[in-house]
């Protein structure tokens, strides 16, 4: 949305009496160091002995108004623009199923690891119509809700959106989250194929793919689509455009 963090307060879930400490040393640093790269304050956190890890942030953060960016303003005819690959969601399935070499999984992790920030900056510089973050409920699910929020459809390029490495070649193996199957079931009623029958069912799924730490998904004029593109290049990011606002139904996504 174009905001900037400034506190941030650790909640960690951990099986502190049967798992080595070291490990959730590693979790609470590698957090923190994300923190610190974004410019915000660690204020303390709360620990909760717990069978199954689990780690997050509450953040607080300040927006200016008139720069605020939301899901709710995309108009017919705007460019949208992805900020990071797809398929971490199946990634992580291949890596705990040992299919992927450590090498592989480290081009994944590298991205997954990386802040928003400067994609968020450079499109609060430019000025764009909407933008939501690809996380769990995937592009699909994603784009679906800015539309319903800008009453509007979309046609997506699906031969356009990128992906990691071997993503195609690990969910064609099965390697598929079970996040992956409930979204594309939620998503069928509003989804319009144009592309070869036989390529129908691959190609959904990975677009259904549940995202951690995703991309932004942002809309913008055609106008201002080159100026943004040259922006993310400038500060190490690739966008990639993916599609564009259609008028239609709203909520309704044309995969060409």
């Amino acid at each position: 949305m174009g905001g900037k963090p400034l506190t941030a307060l650790n909640i960690i879930c951990f099986p502190a009496s049967c798992q080595p400490l070291g490990i959730m040393e590693a979790i609470l640093r590698g957090g923190y160091d994300k923190i610190i790269e974004a410019k915000a304050v660690l204020v303390g956190g709360h620990s909760i002995e717990d069978p199954e890890p689990k780690y997050g942030l509450a953040v607080t953060g300040l927006v200016e108004i008139d720069q605020m960016v939301t899901g709710s303003g995309a108009v017919t005819g705007d460019c949208l623009v992805l900020t990071k690959p797809l398929g971490t969601g199946i990634i992580a399935t291949a890596i705990k199923g040992d299919m992927v070499s450590k090498e592989e999984a480290a081009v994944v992790e590298k991205s997954m690891a990386a802040l928003s920030a400067p994609a968020s900056e450079a499109m609060v510089k430019i000025g764009v119509s909407a933008c939501t973050d690809i996380t769990g409920f995937s592009l699909l699910g994603h784009l679906h809700e800015l539309l319903i929020s800008s009453s509007c459809a979309a046609e997506l390029y699906h031969k356009l959106v990128p992906f990691y490495p071997l993503v195609r070649e690990m969910a064609a193996m099965g390697m598929i989250p079970g996040g992956a199957y409930r979204n594309l079931e939620y998503m069928r009623p509003y989804l319009d194929w144009q592309g070869p029958s036989e390529e129908k069912e691959d190609t959904l799924i990975t677009l259904a793919d549940p995202q951690t730490s995703g991309g932004l998904l942002v809309a913008l004029s055609e106008a201002k689509l080159e100026t943004y593109l040259a922006a993310l290049k400038e500060c190490g990011v690739e966008g990639h455009l993916v599609g564009r606002i259609t008028a239609g139904s709203p909520g309704r996504i044309a995969v060409s």
